[in-house]
């Protein structure tokens, strides 16, 4: 049998000093860095392939381009990159309504899957937005939408606030 290869190469920058470059700043302002590439992204979003291109106060939008290196053998996206997109960009917009001593980490995440995602699926969009800030945590609401607005994955969570540096 042949087996015809593909490869894709990623990059990402050392962690540390994105760390280091973002003391001090808050979540919003960390957000915008990253959405306007004066920040570098987490190397997490460069592995799955999906860029930040909203960040306002309590809301975050990611964009991925729908392609093969991400499919099951169906041939359909695996359920995990719609998770990780749709957890990164709800914590994200948990983040952005937090001062710069404080972030948000992930307590639950329940997703939904109405509608399978594939490499014709194009440009997939995740939002997540913060629907209630309690003192302690945040609840977030998240949607995956393809590129002519489908619904794809409906997703609601918990983030708990956590004191840093």
């Amino acid at each position: 049998m042949q087996t015809l290869e593909r490869s894709r190469l990623i990059t990402w920058s050392d962690p540390d000093q994105s760390r280091a470059r973002s003391a001090g700043l808050t979540g919003l302002e960390i957000m915008r860095g990253i959405r306007d590439g004066a920040l570098a992204p987490p190397p997490m979003a460069r592995l799955i392939g999906f860029d930040c291109v909203v960040a306002e106060p309590g809301e975050v939008v990611m964009e991925l381009r729908a392609e093969e290196s991400l499919e099951n053998l169906m041939p359909m996206l695996h359920g995990g990159a719609a998770a990780t997109m749709l957890d990164t960009a709800m914590a994200a917009a948990a983040h952005t309504v937090l001062p710069a001593d404080q972030a948000s980490v992930t307590l639950d995440l329940k997703l939904n899957y109405l509608r399978p995602l594939t490499s014709a699926s194009g440009l997939i969009r995740a939002r997540g937005k913060v629907l209630h800030q309690g003192r302690t945590s945040l609840y977030v609401e998240g949607e995956a939408r393809d590129e002519k607005g489908r619904l794809a994955v409906h997703a609601v969570g918990n983030f708990s606030i956590i004191s840093v540096r």
